[in-house]
This record gives C-alpha cells, sequence and structure tokens, in this order.
C-alpha cells in the first residue's frame, strides 16, 4: 500500500514539475532576450530597445509533430539557448488544440499575424528585423537540423536586413548582381519548403525524399550567401 503511495505521490509530483517547466518555456507576459514569450508587444519594443532581430515559432505545440521535433531537437539545446541569449528576441505563436494553452487575449491576435505573414503551415519561423514588421525571411522545420545547421541558417537570414545588405553593396559594388541573385535565390529556395510542407505532405518514402531535396536546394542557397 505504501509502494502504491509512493508511486501515486511521484506520478503526481513529476506531472507538477512538468507543468512548471512548460510555464517557465514560455512567457505569458513580458519578454527577455533568448526566451520564448507569448506577449508580442513587449518582444517587440524589447527588439527595438536592444536592436536585435525576432523570430516567430508559428506552431502547434501539443499536436504538430515537425513542432516537437524542433523543440526537443534545436530550442531546448543549449548550443542555441546560449547563441539565442544574445542574439534573438523570440516569440511563440501557439494554435494548439488544448485551447487553454493560449491566453483568450492573444488568441485573435495570433491568427492576425499569421494572416499577415502568410503562414500556410507549421512549423514557420518568420525572421523580423528589430523594427518588428520588416520581415528578413522564415525558416522550416527538418529532421537532420541541429542547433549549429539552424543558427548558420539564422545568420544567413538576419544578414537579409535591409541596413546589412545596403551596407555591403556599398562596400562592394563590384558584386551587388550577384548578391542580389542569390538573395532572390535563398528567399525562393526557403518559400519553396514552406508552401510544399503547407500542402500537408504524407510522410512516405516519396516525400522524404522531396523534403530533403527541398533542403538541399536551401543549403546551396545559403553556402552561395556565405561566399560573399
Amino acid at each position: 500500500m505504501n509502494i502504491l503511495k509512493n508511486t501515486l505521490a511521484g506520478i503526481a509530483f513529476g506531472a507538477l514539475a512538468l507543468s512548471a517547466q512548460a510555464e517557465d518555456k514560455v512567457q505569458i507576459d513580458g519578454a527577455e532576450v533568448g526566451h520564448w514569450t507569448m506577449d508580442f508587444d513587449a518582444a517587440v519594443k524589447l527588439a527595438a530597445e536592444k536592436k536585435l532581430p525576432m523570430m516567430l515559432n508559428f506552431t502547434g505545440s501539443d499536436w504538430c509533430s515537425w513542432c516537437k521535433l524542433m523543440d526537443k531537437g534545436v530550442f531546448a539545446e543549449e548550443a542555441w539557448q546560449k547563441f539565442a541569449a544574445e542574439n534573438v528576441v523570440l516569440v511563440t505563436l501557439d494554435f494548439p488544440k488544448d485551447k487553454a494553452i493560449v491566453p483568450e487575449k492573444y488568441v485573435s491576435r495570433n491568427n492576425e499575424l499569421k494572416d499577415q505573414f502568410g503562414v500556410r503551415g507549421f512549423p514557420t519561423y518568420v525572421v523580423l528585423d528589430s523594427d518588428g514588421k520588416t520581415k528578413l525571411g522564415q525558416l522550416g522545420a527538418g529532421k537532420d537540423k541541429t542547433p549549429a545547421s539552424f543558427i548558420d541558417e539564422f545568420k544567413a537570414v538576419v544578414r537579409m536586413s535591409p541596413a546589412n545588405i545596403e551596407a555591403y553593396i556599398k562596400a562592394n559594388p563590384d558584386k551587388a548582381d550577384a548578391y542580389k541573385a542569390a538573395i532572390a535565390e535563398d528567399k525562393a529556395a526557403t518559400q519553396a519548403l514552406s508552401e510544399w510542407i503547407a500542402t500537408g505532405p504524407e510522410r512516405n518514402e516519396e516525400n522524404n525524399k522531396k523534403f530533403a531535396e527541398f533542403q538541399a536546394r536551401i543549403k546551396a542557397a545559403a553556402e552561395k550567401l556565405k561566399s560573399f
């Protein structure tokens, strides 16, 4: 009997601990650099103050398998957290099945932002400039992504800020046309993957191959940008 009581107590404590971890993972109000928050307005203010880019995570936290894969394989890892703590303001825009996860005050706003940025599938990671308005690009999920590879992708997108592009072209006028072409190719590759994911492809051998092809195209475009 004592064993049963102890076991039940352990389960209950574990559930409470998981609940506490979940609350710590995403802030409801306010914003801190490198920490996920649902408070978009606070994040915009913080990004402007710190002159840092923002990343909006459009997710279905309790049902989206790709979202959970990225949460576990990238965002929960120390390497990503250390990078984010100095370089990015993070916002979670959640569309869960459990409606209790997202406060009512954020529900309509999340939908407005989803429409504003043309999000068609989850997860979609929209990267904004420090003004909280200018879209620099977007990223997607991938089964082989690591903190290091995702950081590289993020850096490649951030390099596309108007200020950074203008500075590069001004310093390298002879490479301006090639640089602009590489930027366009990178954006097209990322958009193609996002649109394909939005169609809801089934997980099968054929689609796994297609996904790998999209990833290869994105990687090739990113590598070309790195050469500048």
